[in-house]
């Protein structure tokens, strides 16, 4: 046959969601500076709403790739490479904040001379005891980190999807438990985001650290979907392997934050 396939490539086929996902992009960023400026948030939402429906049917080709039988052994390794190149980026994502926050904590801004006369936190700054909630979120986020293992381990040693089920459902439960904890904590925080870098530096990286959960609790939130629909074997379970990579590195993140800004930063 002129066209049989003697490869283990994908060579994928013409594809409309790169441009409806780009349009509905700029839709989103251009209504927030409109919503910005007082215009309202509904061409916004709109853009919104295109940006989340162009992800599920993206990624809904993509699964139905994998069940015809596109993603070969060859494809898996690429899917998983482009994963770990995504977590780097992230990385260094979160660099960005870590670095902002370590130069203002050691060379504090003074009204003269930031090695004389400036202190760390600011003055008037009450910062959150890291012994308390923070602490307890820390533990339910590890817990939910070890949850998730827990699934990857019954699914990919044992073939084991009840326990996998019930790993995951645990990871997703204290995945929910603290953003519920951080919200609980932003609305008794002593300081702003405006008016002090403190709590500028603070609410940035607590709070996209924040975003990434709820991101990654709703990706394993679609794990257990498609566990329950049959989706994922022992060798094929690259958008699993995917959640619990986001997740670990989920956690990573927080012990950092945890021990930079709730510990040594106060």
């Amino acid at each position: 046959m002129a066209h049989a396939k003697d490869h283990d490539y994908h060579i994928l086929n013409p594809s409309v969601w790169p441009f409806i996902g780009a349009v509905a992009g700029f839709l989103m960023l251009f209504g927030a500076v409109l919503w910005m400026h007082g215009s309202g948030p509904w061409l916004f939402l709109i853009g919104l709403v295109g940006v989340l429906y162009t992800m599920f049917a993206w990624w809904s080709d993509v699964v139905a790739e994998s069940h015809v039988g596109d993603h070969t052994p060859v494809v898996r390794i690429g899917l998983k490479y482009g994963f770990i190149l995504f977590i780097m980026s992230e990385v260094m994502f979160f660099a960005a904040w870590f670095w902002s926050f370590f130069k203002h904590a050691m060379y504090p801004m003074g009204p003269d001379s930031p090695a004389i006369d400036g202190v760390w936190p600011p003055v008037g700054i009450e910062t959150f005891d890291p012994w308390h909630l923070p602490l307890i979120n820390t533990l339910i986020l590890l817990c939910s980190g070890a949850a998730a293992t827990w699934a990857h381990h019954a699914l990919v040693h044992e073939d084991n999807r009840e326990d996998m089920k019930w790993g995951l459902i645990i990871a997703i439960a204290l995945g929910a438990i603290f953003t519920v904890l951080q919200v609980y904590e932003y609305s008794h925080a002593g300081f702003g985001f405006a008016g002090n870098i403190y709590g500028a530096n603070f609410f940035m990286a607590t709070g996209f650290h924040g975003a990434h959960v709820v991101i990654g609790t709703i990706f394993l939130f679609v794990c257990l979907l498609r566990l329950t629909r049959g989706h994922f074997t022992q060798e094929k379970h690259i958008g699993f392997e995917a959640a619990a990579w986001y997740w670990h590195f989920v956690d990573v993140v927080w012990l950092f934050l945890f021990a930079a800004v709730y510990v040594w930063g106060q």
